[in-house]
């Protein structure tokens, strides 16, 4: 018989939705808020555990002995694949296609809060200051460079069209054409599409190729009046130098949900930097967007049922 520990803050609707998909199984509900993983798991529960739904300290797998699978409530899995984390035989699958709504709109929102100066009227606002700041942008004919073409990057693309935007290109692992973008590059292509790119939009997970990706150098190559968007990996950006970028004039705004390092130290640079906009890693929580919620608990309900089936799961890593 598996055990299954479910937790994400699941309604009664929805635990009995999972009941009914493995009604031999047992049940254990244990609504974790705190995304950063539950550690307040009870020793008896560890030891009969078989199927973990939700993500716990990579440093606690190894507290349970029995377990086969990990269905993770991160499409990122990155803790996980470093070696000697996951034990042994285990099955790891990640939450790719759960996000696209929340962190697209998020992202969006960043996007013209800094092109309708927002930050600077709410500056105004708290010093009771009536001003006009001048010109603002949009979207509107504008070229947009998106690095990541999964569900997260159709899901801007899609957004950024519907607002006007001209072009919406793709950087991916090849040029293979993907639905909603007009055309794709291999990741090669970075330096000849930043300096064409009004804006900058980062989805990328974390990996060899994407660490460190925008550099010093390579924020330089953009356009003097881009905005650089992150909310994929805080790893792809380096943090110090964009605050450098920043603080000498160059780029209109910079709005980063992920930073590198995270959480963001309080001394460092960027929080001080001009014309940045930084949200701590909240663009995809499950409890700022209801959508998201069920459409976790919808992915993890399909793969509990191929798991039973011996059906190939959906968005496995390992």
């Amino acid at each position: 018989m598996e055990t299954i520990l479910h937790l994400l803050p699941l309604t009664p609707d929805q635990q009995a939705a999972f009941r009914s998909a493995a009604p031999e199984a047992e049940h254990l509900f244990l609504p974790t808020h705190d995304r950063r993983g539950a550690t307040d798991i009870p020793p008896d529960w560890r030891q009969r555990i078989t199927i973990l739904m939700g993500f716990v300290p990579p440093s606690d797998l190894k507290t349970f002995p029995h377990l086969k699978w990990v269905q993770s409530w991160n499409a990122g899995v990155d803790p996980y694949m470093v070696p000697g984390v996951l034990p042994e035989g285990v099955v790891l699958t990640c939450a790719a296609g759960a996000y696209g709504p929340a962190v697209s709109e998020h992202m969006l929102a960043i996007l013209l809060a800094i092109y309708k100066r927002l930050p600077d009227y709410r500056d105004g606002q708290k010093d009771h200051r009536w001003k006009d700041l001048g010109p603002v942008q949009s979207l509107h004919g504008k070229t947009v460079l998106i690095g990541g073409t999964g569900d997260i990057g159709r899901h801007f693309a899609n957004l950024c069209r519907a607002l006007g935007a001209a072009r919406v290109v793709g950087l991916h692992r090849s040029d293979a054409p993907v639905e909603g973008f007009d055309q794709t590059y291999p990741l090669s292509a970075i330096d000849q599409l930043l300096p064409q790119a009004d804006v900058v939009a980062l989805v990328f997970p974390h990996n060899a190729d994407t660490a460190g990706l925008l550099d010093r150098r390579r924020l330089l190559l953009m356009k003097h009046d881009a905005v650089l968007l992150n909310a994929g990996r805080g790893s792809a950006v380096d943090c110090a130098a964009l605050a450098e970028v920043l603080s000498g004039g160059h780029l209109l705004g910079a709005g980063m949900d992920v930073t590198d390092p995270e959480p963001l130290p309080p001394e460092h640079p960027l929080w001080e930097a001009p014309r940045a906009l930084i949200t701590p890693h909240t663009a995809g929580g499950y409890d700022h967007m209801a959508l998201t919620l069920d459409n976790l608990a919808g992915l993890f309900l399909d793969n509990l049922n191929r798991w039973r089936t011996g059906q190939p799961l959906r968005s496995r890593m390992k």
